[in-house]
């Protein structure tokens, strides 16, 4: 779910800055330094190639214009042919839909317009036998309105009368009207608490009115959501992608039982828009870093009790990095194995326009997390979400085969949302065709800062009605109308395609050089981004990019990179007009615009 991305922007917008500064332009042999690992085995997740789904738009089985898990199960075949190791689901439990599954009525069943618990259990047992993983969205920080725990909260029911976030506000002495406990906002426009006529309190919800926050400080909340942990484990998930994880904890209450108001950020002068505060008590705290810890202790004993391979936490959080960095874990403790890099997504000029980063500012943004990740860990590399616009929209559309290659060629983990392998780009919606909150709660003026729908249309199967994702007259949200040409039929059948170059990369991405060899980066001049992969007794591999659009010549690499040796390509981006084959001069290179080259030490 994340935040609004005006809302990311504002987090970030100072810390990013910051840490971007500091990391300035490195010297070469620090850059290696802070990228190489002494390791010489990998666990699985740690050289995966996971592939977000969104259920809702990947495939639609039974044609009523939504898709569903039979769908998901249909391709599977696919999924494997582009070298999925592990699927993330976003939210497939059952849900009114207020936030399209992020809002979770029965944390313990399925959602049924997506099918049944038995659907899930074949789509387990048909994943498994093509070696793919699943991994489930964990929604921890709110339940729905809707939701048998939240109705008995509000009944002060025993055990649960703590469940929720409750304060009785206050009655203002001017006016006599009762208001909310404090200035705080919700994600999705205007305040965070709402009055509950029946328990005649206000409740918190940091997202939409219908998104009740969970209370982390009492702990049979802590164990209700163990239990939630351990019975999808128990049906054979892989692991859990956690959401919005930075909205677990709130500061407590002073002895007067008051909230804290927090300060104005400076970066609107929209009181209703979440960005217009410092979430300082809202967001980041420690004891969220330490639930995630708790977390881990559970799958790891689970692990250790049932066999099998690492369970595996991935976490949603677009907090500065000296916060991100904390969910890896300390010496005495383990977290979360991927606390999401998010650096290309609020790198740059900010989420929605990065057409015009340099490479100076590549380099910087992959800079960002390798000089601060603690020793010993994994990086991961996210380029796009359902909450993001699509990289070929933010990035450029002459871009998109470039961020693949950069995406994959880059040490650790790399995450995929659908569709960014074909190069599907955002589709405008209408106010009229809109369906997410975060755009339904403004207005027909504003709502395309906020709307999340253009990166969420039907995944583009085929050049056939509908793209091939429904037999349906119509789908819950438009398709975009270029699935004519961009689509799974069409990029299988064209060489070169964006599909093509993906698979390719695909199987070069399982070269032991690049699961487990040293990484050397720089920017020469402000045009391209160089990559060096490395490893004793392997081939070198080496990655050019010219990320803007004017042609360069003379480039010095070698010196960049302190490469030697003779190169030849090994793969190359449409948009370079040089052959597979072709030797390299690495010391006098030359690149037309947005061209990218993967060459390999002969």
């Amino acid at each position: 779910m994340a935040c609004l991305n005006t809302l990311i922007v504002a987090i970030l917008a100072l810390g990013l800055q910051s840490a971007l500064g500091r990391a300035g332009l490195v010297e070469p042999d620090l850059l290696e330094r802070a990228s190489t690992s002494a390791d010489t085995t990998r666990d699985w997740w740690q050289v995966a190639q996971f592939y977000q789904i969104y259920p809702r738009s990947f495939k639609d089985s039974n044609g009523d214009g939504i898709g569903d898990l039979q769908g998901i199960i249909s391709k599977l075949d696919y999924l494997k042919e582009i070298g999925v190791t592990a699927t993330w689901l976003s939210p497939i439990y059952t849900s009114p839909m207020a936030d399209f599954g992020y809002d979770i009525s029965d944390f313990f069943d399925i959602q049924a317009e997506y099918g049944t618990l038995s659907d899930f259990d074949e789509l387990i047992a048909e994943a498994n036998k093509r070696n793919i993983k699943i991994i489930l969205d964990f929604v921890p920080n709110h339940s729905s309105d809707e939701n048998v725990w939240f109705t008995k909260s509000v009944n002060r029911e025993k055990g649960y009368e703590d469940y929720y976030m409750w304060h009785d506000g206050y009655v203002n002495a001017s006016t006599g009207v009762r208001e909310p406990p404090s200035n705080w906002l919700q994600a999705f426009r205007g305040s965070a608490w709402e009055w509950n006529d029946v328990r005649q309190q206000y409740y918190l919800h940091q997202f939409a009115v219908k998104q009740p926050d969970l209370n982390y400080r009492n702990p049979a909340v802590v164990a209700q959501m163990k239990r939630v942990l351990t019975y999808w484990l128990d049906r054979g998930v892989a692991g859990f992608r956690m959401d919005a994880v930075p909205w677990c904890f709130e500061v407590l209450p002073d002895a007067d039982g008051r909230y804290p108001d927090e300060p104005l950020s400076g970066y609107t002068t929209d009181r209703d828009d979440s960005s217009y505060l410092k979430h300082i008590y809202t967001q980041d705290l420690r004891e969220t870093v330490e639930m995630v810890y708790q977390w881990r202790t559970l799958l790891d004993d689970y692990q250790r009790i049932h066999g099998g391979d690492t369970r595996v936490i991935m976490v949603e959080t677009y907090s500065g990095l000296d916060y991100v960095m904390q969910f890896y874990g300390n010496r005495t403790t383990k977290g979360a194995q991927i606390p999401f890099n998010f650096q290309f997504i609020v790198g740059g000029a900010g989420d929605k326009n990065n057409t015009q980063l340099n490479a100076v500012g590549f380099v910087k943004i992959i800079n960002s997390w390798l000089t601060q990740m603690p020793a010993g860990q994994t990086a991961n590399w996210v380029m796009g979400n359902h909450d993001q616009r699509r990289v070929g929209s933010r990035y450029g559309e002459n871009r998109i085969d470039l961020m693949n290659m950069l995406q994959m060629f880059l040490p650790g983990v790399s995450v995929t949302y659908q569709g960014e392998e074909l190069g599907m780009t955002d589709l405008d919606i209408s106010w009229e065709d809109s369906r997410d909150p975060a755009a339904c709660n403004s207005n027909a003026n504003i709502y395309e800062q906020f709307t999340r729908d253009p990166a969420r249309t039907p995944f583009q199967w085929s050049n056939e009605a509908n793209a091939g994702f429904s037999t349906n007259a119509t789908t819950w949200l438009p398709i975009n109308p270029n699935y004519v040409t961009v689509n799974v039929r069409t990029e299988n059948a064209t060489s070169p395609s964006h599909l093509s170059l993906y698979k390719q990369l695909v199987v070069l991405r399982k070269q032991k050089t690049l699961q487990l060899g040293a990484t050397r980066y720089a920017n020469v001049g402000n045009n391209v981004v160089a990559i060096r992969r490395s490893l004793s007794g392997e081939r070198t591999y080496v990655l050019v990019a010219n990320v803007l659009d004017t042609a360069v010549s003379g480039v010095d690499v070698a010196s960049a990179l302190y490469a030697t040796g003779n190169f030849k390509i090994k793969l190359l981006n449409p948009l370079a007009k040089a052959t597979v084959g072709d030797s390299v001069n690495l010391s006098n290179l030359s690149l037309e615009p947005y061209a990218a080259l993967i060459l390999e030490s002969t």
